[in-house]
């Protein structure tokens, strides 16, 4: 049976997710709301890593409301891309420290699947960082991360969020395709 904190919690996230992807800064405050659900409902199943990550998203939406509000000397702040300098660093930083977060959780918690847990926090924060700054690059990183959740939420018996990660992932794919549209508009969108 699925419990009532993961349906309010997925729909406030779906929500959300969605506005991201429409790039409407009311995305941002409904995150915050959602996170800090998702935050309780990982740490009963002891999705420990996931749990940092509710944290993160919380301070980040933050950050990124305002970002998005008056991030341009006081406009709004349009799409772009990142540089692919910044991308391989981002990328392997991701990867060393999903593997020493994983082997803090191994070796510190009754953590399950730690070092899958420890990637979909890493790379999160990687499309998170991306997403706060209006980067279009934000959306592959986000089809690996539900790539992965999927399956991990899934062996937890949190079906009903594997089932909106897995619509996370066409959403992400559908956003890449309307922000590259939108990027390449004459005049750019402005946030709702």
């Amino acid at each position: 049976m699925t419990a009532p904190l993961e349906i309010a919690a997925n729909v406030v996230m779906t929500v959300s997710i969605v506005l991201a992807g429409r790039n409407n800064v009311h995305s941002w405050w409904l995150g915050v709301l959602g996170c800090a659900m998702f935050a309780v409902l990982f740490y009963s199943v002891k999705l420990y890593a996931d749990v940092a990550l509710q944290l993160f998203f919380i301070v980040t939406c933050f950050i990124g409301w305002l970002r998005w509000l008056r991030g341009a000397a006081g406009g709004a702040l349009p799409i772009s891309r990142a540089r692919p300098a910044a991308l391989g660093w981002m990328v392997g930083v991701g990867i060393a420290a999903t593997a020493a977060y994983g082997l803090m959780l191994q070796a510190y918690t009754n953590a399950y699947a730690p070092f899958i847990d420890s990637a979909v926090l890493m790379f999160s924060i990687v499309a998170q960082l991306l997403l706060m700054g209006r980067r279009l690059d934000t959306w592959p990183f986000w089809l690996l991360v539900n790539t992965i959740s999927v399956p991990l939420y899934a062996s937890r018996g949190l079906h009903l969020t594997a089932l909106l990660y897995a619509a996370y992932w066409v959403n992400a794919l559908v956003s890449w395709v309307f922000w590259q549209r939108q990027m390449a508009a004459p005049s750019p969108a402005r946030p709702q």
